[in-house]
């Protein structure tokens, strides 16, 4: 045997034990029961498995896509600053503008807007000084759009990463959207409730009861200028304490809209004492120490908060929030009856999220009031707990509302200054809720409103039927080939099926190896390999059977047709291996999946094709026996 075959044998043979080594426990996983699977997760081995693994993408096991965009518009009333009657009215304009022609930039409408009406944008957003102009301020906005998106994403990111979502697909498309995929999920709505959460964490002072009282009177008084002939009347007890004769009516009567209005047949429950006076007043209940709104209520109360009209008569320190949950509450009429209650809070919140250190989500201790409840135990940094200490110091005996997504979780009464930098979250629904809130406090608050526009989930028999159709087409698009190839060229044919196999092989093994992610496109990059290795082969064999009609040697007919085959398999491949890296550095999701497999394809296909090929034939050419005959 001749040194020139004894390294080619050796390559081989690495490159075989690597490809064996690499795809044994792909085969391995493949094989297990869901049984022997859970037994070897509370082993605690099955995790190790699986990161060895070539990993199913979406398509091919089940799970969920998702488009995320950012909220300009929310976005942008969120920086804003020294807001006033005028800015009111200049954002209900761009709005209404926007809402006509959605498919339109917002912030081009927005200088558009501020050009046409001679507004100077830099008194209400960030810039320099107040000179500067309206363009100069757009841009400014758009880049920390931009920014905001690529926090957004780094922000989904770390709470996919601790949801525990295996090989995720997070990726930016455009400066607006990010695109999620999340192959395996067993909880679709629970891990788009982690992902779309924005998760901003306050913790805000309630405004005193006879601030309260005073505006609710400017609504009940702003109300009435929107709708002063249509106020009638229902049942129940009110803010005041005072009980009456309920009746109900609808949002439409109550204030004003239009019968073609889709909400106006939703009822509500006014006190008819209180409605024609006090139109708003008669919507809310007396809780106690809370504001109370009737869960039949909640439209007609969120609807008058956000009229316009009554926006613009409220002061700019204040919020109007609902609590997250309602509460049951028995009524003088016996029974139950559900309400929100109503908190009216500073709109600076005294101390935010950016100031948790961690949190820990677990059921409430056997000494605590908590018990059995779930909560969230919450610790601060450095800063954050001196701001605590000086929050909860300055203000005993005043109630501080936890807000998390502008939905008020708890507004305890603060009994005294907490200068360990500790609190406790509660009010949940079960443990699972409270993990979720531990995740997105964790990971911190997303830097702007996100909005899912488009929504995808493949179920896994989906996942499943798509595995076994993928594997049918590679099999039978292998049969068709060999059948082929074989009857053509005899027995060159059975060495170039043979190294088709061996390319097919390395491929798995390099996906194995680097924990790379095989999707239905993938597949279909594969069976192209398969049609790519036949080429060359082709082109190969072709070469020698015209050294071989020429009357030259076995040994001869064969050199010259690899050397004379190699500039145009080279060539060939090429092309199509920098389409394949192009598609695999710009593409997304499916298109990355396939340029993935159609690269490593295009490399292995040189390996096996080529040099595996050229080493069986000069086994059989080099040797003590040379053939005889060609077959091919």
């Amino acid at each position: 045997m001749s040194k020139k075959l004894i390294w080619r044998y050796l390559v081989i043979v690495a490159l075989l034990g690597w490809a064996v080594y690499t795809i044994m426990p792909t085969l391995r996983y493949e094989r297990l029961s869901t049984e022997e699977k859970s037994v070897l997760k509370e082993e605690g081995k099955l995790l190790d498995l699986e990161s060895k693994i070539i990993k199913r993408g979406l398509d091919l096991q089940g799970g969920m896509h998702l488009v995320l965009e950012i909220n300009v518009p929310d976005f942008i009333k969120k920086v804003a600053d020294h807001q006033s009657a005028a800015y009111y009215d200049y954002m209900e304009k761009v709005d209404a503008l926007y809402r006509e022609n959605p498919e339109k930039d917002y912030l081009n409408i927005m200088l558009e807007t501020a050009e046409n009406d001679s507004l100077r944008l830099s008194r209400y957003f960030p810039a320099p000084d107040r000179r500067t102009d309206n363009k100069a301020v757009v841009d400014n906005l758009q880049k920390e759009c931009e920014q905001a998106v690529v926090r957004a994403e780094e922000i989904i990111r770390n709470r996919i990463d601790q949801f525990g979502v295996a090989e995720p697909v997070i990726q930016l498309i455009g400066n607006k959207r990010i695109i999620v995929e999340l192959a395996g999920i067993d909880d679709p709505d629970r891990a788009k409730d982690i992902i779309h959460n924005t998760a901003l964490l306050e913790f805000v002072l309630l405004k005193d009861p006879e601030y309260t009282q005073d505006i609710i009177n400017r609504i009940d008084a702003a109300v009435k200028r929107i709708n002063p002939e249509e106020i009638t009347a229902v049942d129940s007890a009110v803010i005041s304490g005072k009980k009456s004769e309920d009746k109900e009516i609808s949002v439409s009567e109550l204030l004003g809209l239009q019968e073609s209005d889709s909400t106006a047949e939703s009822l509500v429950l006014v006190d008819e004492d209180l409605a024609s006076e006090h139109p708003f007043s008669a919507l809310l209940r007396n809780l106690g120490w809370d504001i109370g709104v009737p869960k039949e209520n909640y439209y007609a109360v969120n609807r008058i908060l956000n009229d316009p009209e009554v926006v613009r008569i409220l002061p700019n320190d204040l919020r109007i929030l609902f609590s997250a949950k309602t509460q049951k509450i028995e009524t003088v009429q016996g029974g139950n009856a559900e309400f929100y209650s109503l908190y009216f809070i500073n709109r600076e919140p005294g101390l935010t999220g950016d100031a948790v250190k961690e949190a820990k989500a677990e059921l409430g201790s056997v000494s605590s009031e908590r018990m059995g409840q779930p909560v969230v135990n919450v610790r601060m940094d450095g800063e954050g707990t001196k701001t605590w200490a000086r929050l909860t110091g300055a203000n005993v005996d005043k109630r501080l509302a936890i807000v998390l997504d502008n939905k008020v979780q708890m507004a305890p009464r603060i009994e005294s200054k907490i200068p360990n930098g500790r609190t406790v979250i509660e009010g949940f629904a079960g443990l699972a809720e409270a993990q979720d809130i531990e995740i997105v406090l964790k990971a911190g608050a997303l830097p702007a409103p996100i909005d899912i526009i488009e929504e995808r989930t493949v179920g896994a028999s989906l996942g499943a039927d798509s595995v076994r159709r993928g594997v049918n087409s590679v099999l039978f698009g292998l049969a068709l080939v060999a059948l082929f190839i074989i009857v053509y060229y005899r027995g060159a044919g059975t060495i170039a099926i043979a190294t088709l196999v061996l390319n097919i092989f390395f491929v798995l093994s390099i996906l194995a190896s680097l924990r790379a992610t095989l999707t239905l496109p993938g597949i279909a990059g594969l069976v192209l390999t398969m049609g790519m290795a036949v080429d060359a082969n082709v082109l190969i064999f072709e070469r020698i059977r015209e050294e071989y009609l020429r009357g030259k040697t076995i040994r001869s007919s064969v050199e010259n047709g690899y050397s004379r085959a190699l500039i145009t398999i080279l060539d060939a491949n090429l092309t199509t291996l920098i389409t394949a890296l192009v598609l695999w550095q710009y593409g997304s999701g499916p298109i990355r999946g396939f340029a993935v497999v159609l690269f490593w394809g295009i490399i292995f296909n040189f390996v096996s094709g080529y040099f595996i090929s050229r080493t069986i034939f000069m086994s059989f050419t080099h040797g003590k026996k040379p053939l005889n005959k060609l077959s091919i």
